[in-house]
């Protein structure tokens, strides 16, 4: 049995995932208290990496790691080379178009102002539809609406509170997004009973779990 490498992203998905894992009888050997980012399963051939997720699709598109779990804006955004196995169905949240409310979006003769990190996914959106200018800013997007820097911006919105505290509102919806299995074109090929089986282990938690609140 070869060595299985999954990269899981850190942040929300680690922790929800972690959880699931203890549940299906895997991680035993993460700490999730310890500073480190490589922790392995000797039993059951299996090494678990730590990161960024940002980085999670570079990690497994250059094939350091067999598989992945990460959030669909992600794997939108970078437009990677892989293989996506499986909706999780757990990190839930959308991406939306958001500014102040009664903002003009459509206007044929006025180039839009985008704020986001999500360059890709705001060009495709408005793609056809709107000539706009984006402007990349990797955090506190909402700001930029509020001093002049934009007229709307494209981000990810889980509970909208955060829009609604610096006085913005949702104005189109742009899609939904939540955690993905995706793997490695060639370790697909080759590891494909390895892959397969952790997968079905997931798959049987998510349908034994997508009526369970709590579990999302």
């Amino acid at each position: 049995m070869e060595m299985l490498t999954i990269a899981i992203a850190k942040g929300r998905i680690e922790k929800d995932l972690l959880c699931i894992l203890k549940e299906i009888g895997l991680g035993a050997s993460i700490d999730p208290k310890s500073r480190k980012l490589v922790f392995i399963d000797s039993d059951v051939q299996i090494k678990y990496i730590f990161v960024k997720p940002v980085d999670v699709v570079t990690y497994v598109e250059k094939g350091v790691a067999d598989i992945g779990v990460v959030g669909k804006d992600v794997i939108v955004e970078q437009e990677g080379n892989i293989y996506e196995l499986l909706d999780l169905n757990i990190a839930k949240c959308h991406f939306a178009v958001a500014g102040p409310p009664l903002t003009q979006i459509y206007n044929p003769n006025k180039r839009l102002r985008v704020a986001t990190k999500y360059v890709n996914i705001a060009n495709k959106f408005f793609e056809d539809r709107q000539q706009i200018e984006t402007i990349f800013l990797n955090g506190s997007v909402e700001l930029a609406p509020l001093i002049g820097l934009s007229d709307v911006i494209v981000d990810l919105v889980e509970t909208g509170n955060t829009l609604r505290a610096n006085g913005l509102e949702e104005l189109e919806f742009i899609l939904e997004s939540s955690a993905r299995v995706v793997s490695n074109r060639v370790s697909y090929q080759f590891k494909f009973e390895e892959i397969n089986k952790f997968v079905e282990a997931l798959r049987e938690w998510r349908n034994n779990n997508d009526q369970n609140p709590t579990a999302k």
